[in-house]
């Protein structure tokens, strides 16, 4: 499922609302965005219970927070409120609970009416950017720019830029 996640073409956004403990805090960090409750936390609750870290907790953490912060959140096990979560790089947003839903649907309504396929391949590119070299880091994003530059999206906002007025993408 995190898998599933990680390799999904289309962005994931995650609603985080109350607890996230155990394989849960790593299907939530798996997703490309994440907006929390201020009442939301999250937990690695293995070591609690005497067990090693699942879900790919120790492959994504350190890719998140570095490796000295995800062996103390591994280690301890103990709970990352929301707005700490946001400054340790967890989430990316947290608002009031009231206003979680709101908040999600924008960035949903945003991402649906962006340029789907340039999405797709930043969000390929940043993956693999993870475990590249800069050199193929580099030479990923210029093949990645030449497929992107044949796609209806990428030419409507060059028009739009040029035209000097918002871009209409159609996800193609």
């Amino acid at each position: 499922m995190i898998a599933a996640v990680l390799e999904c073409e289309k962005p994931v956004l995650c609603a985080l609302n109350g607890v996230a403990a155990g394989v849960g805090v790593q299907l939530a960090l798996a997703c490309d965005l994440v907006v929390a409750a201020e009442e939301a936390s999250l937990v690695q609750v293995f070591v609690r219970r005497g067990l090693v870290p699942d879900g790919g907790a120790a492959w994504l953490l350190p890719r998140l927070v570095g490796v000295q912060r995800a062996k103390e959140l591994l280690f301890l096990g103990e709970k990352v409120r929301a707005m700490d979560a946001e400054r340790l790089g967890l989430v990316n947003r947290v608002v009031p609970g009231a206003e979680l839903e709101k908040a999600v649907a924008e960035w949903a309504e945003r991402l649906a009416a962006g340029p789907t396929r340039a999405f797709a391949l930043t969000k390929a590119l940043v993956n693999a950017s993870l475990d590249a070299d800069r050199g193929a880091a580099f030479a990923a994003e210029a093949t990645a720019q030449e497929i992107n530059m044949t796609t209806h999206d990428a030419q409507e906002g060059v028009r739009a830029f040029v035209e000097r007025r918002e871009a209409r993408f159609e996800g193609w």
